[in-house]
């Protein structure tokens, strides 16, 4: 997702005279491409451990995430003979989902001369064995017709992506046995229900159709979408400096504060009563939700892009999850601790 630095004022590849009145005009910093091919690189890495779980857990018919001596980053057990080789259909297949969305804000940035920088990946070495990616935008943005279209334009992207990620591969999911009990169970969004009827009604698909999503093994390159679903609802949330709260912003923003509260308010039920991750997610919005980069109130956004948004809103709906890691929710726990 785009994140604004404010304390630069310049314009991308445009030549401005000094003497422009209300215009200060700053070097463009150099560019680091290294620390840019070192966090690819390493992020390339850790999730080719990652997936070199998922995929010798699907090839020998174990649960997606079955852990190898306690560890959710099995580093040793990935370096062993040619096991990390087995990561490359994960991995490949998450980063692509990433670079979509990144690109996607990056190459309207280019089209509209807004300095940015190249994506940064972030490697996690845990459960998916990446924090995500985002650019940071260097210059003020002009209108907010460029300040959604940047916006939006990653999500869509990544959906895009995703979705044909998905058609691709859930049909491969292979079913659980009776009785098999998954150690971590990933919840499903709408629209994985949604292209399992679009597989079964073209033919294909036919052995999941009627077999609830808990009892099935997903494809390590269909939970690399589900990976980018997850991650396209969390940055369509309508608050702060997210994807969504940009593109608040730029329909009415006048509301943008408003509707960032409302997000908050809206995830700490969530919290406490499915997953405790929007807690989390609530704080950080808090953090940023009153705040949002200057951009010119005027001239407001076409009628095409407001339709846009509703496409947007779509969007949230079809991958958002109240519970994305099935778990007791903390109202459970904390009545269990009372008693």
């Amino acid at each position: 997702m785009p994140d604004h630095d404010s304390q630069q004022m310049l314009v991308s590849g445009e030549v401005i005279s000094p003497d422009t009145p209300h215009v200060v005009y700053v070097r463009r910093r150099g560019r680091k491409y290294w620390l840019h091919a070192l966090l690819l690189l390493a992020t390339f890495f850790t999730t080719l451990v990652v997936g070199a779980r998922l995929q010798w857990n699907f090839i020998h018919g174990f649960p997606s995430f079955a852990m190898y001596d306690g560890e959710w980053f099995p580093l040793k057990w990935a370096l062993r003979g040619h096991r990390l080789l087995l990561g490359v259909p994960f991995s490949l297949t998450l980063m692509l989902i990433l670079l979509a969305h990144e690109m996607g804000h990056y190459l309207y940035c280019m089209k509209y001369r807004v300095a940015a920088t190249l994506p940064f990946f972030i490697p996690f070495p845990t459960l998916i064995g990446t924090l995500g990616a985002f650019i940071r935008i260097r210059s003020p943005l002009r209108s907010r017709k460029i300040l959604f279209d940047i916006g939006i334009a990653g999500p869509i992207a990544g959906f895009v992506v995703a979705t044909a990620v998905l058609i691709f591969s859930l049909g491969r999911s292979h079913v659980a046995p009776l009785g098999a009990v998954q150690d971590l169970q990933l919840g499903t969004p709408l629209i994985f229900g949604l292209v399992r009827r679009l597989l079964v009604a073209a033919g294909h698909g036919t052995r999941i159709s009627n077999i609830p999503f808990d009892r099935i093994y997903l494809h390590p390159i269909a939970i690399a979408a589900w990976v980018g679903m997850f991650a396209t609802s969390l940055n369509l949330l309508p608050g702060g400096q997210l994807d969504g709260g940009h593109i608040v912003f730029a329909v009415a923003p006048r509301a943008h504060k408003q509707v960032s509260r409302l997000t908050i308010l809206a995830l700490i039920p969530l919290g406490i009563f499915y997953w405790t991750g929007w807690l989390i997610w609530a704080v950080l919005l808090r953090l940023v939700a009153m705040r949002h980069p200057p951009v010119p109130e005027w001239p407001e956004i076409s009628v095409g892009r407001r339709l846009l948004a509703v496409f947007a809103l779509i969007m949230l709906v079809l991958t958002i999850m109240p519970m994305p890691i099935v778990q007791t929710p903390l109202i459970d726990m904390l009545r269990h601790t009372s008693r």
